[in-house]
Parts: C-alpha cells; structure tokens; sequence
C-alpha cells in the first residue's frame, strides 16, 4: 500500500432533484405549489455541478418539501371535491315521506 498518497474523500452522491415529481405534481395536483418545485428541482444539478454540495441538497431539500405540500393540498380538494359533488346530488334526491 502507497503511504505517500493522502486518502481522499469519496465525492458525495448527487441528491435527488425531484424534478419528475414535481411535473407531475404540477399536472394532476397542483399547479402553483408543483411550480415552485420546478423552480428548486431545476436548480438541483446545476449546483451540485459546480461544487456547490451544500446548496444543492438544500435546493433538493426545498424541492421535496414544495412536491409534497403540493402533492397532499392537490389530493386533499380533489377528496373534497368528491365529498362535495356527493353531498349536493344527495340533495337533488327524491325525498320519500
């Protein structure tokens, strides 16, 4: 084993860009909140491209948060939107005395 050379730090991995999930946040659930993970995903790469490991992985970070809160707010009307459309057909209903 060569003494002489340093050991050097394994790069570290590139984190997740969520930038798939943020598209598709954006086309079924929730467009503003899947822009705003577009925008974070988008920048994902291109940090950790330039040496910028830190602030790739808080972009990454802010992407996720911003897919997710996207994902469940979309999820959540098109739930009460269901809840919603059941309740005014039960009122159009024939009412049996």
């Amino acid at each position: 084993m060569d003494q002489s050379q340093p050991f050097s730090q394994a790069p570290n991995p590139r984190p997740k860009n969520w930038l798939v999930e943020s598209i598709l946040v954006t086309i079924f659930c929730c467009l503003p909140f899947g822009i705003v993970g577009i925008v974070f995903a988008a920048s994902v790469n291109s940090k950790y491209d330039a040496g910028d490991y830190e602030g790739a992985l808080t972009t990454s970070q802010q992407a996720g948060k911003w897919t997710k809160i996207g994902f469940w707010t979309g999820l959540a009307v098109i739930v009460l939107y269901f809840i919603f459309v059941f309740a005014i057909g039960l009122s159009f209903l024939p009412h049996r005395s």
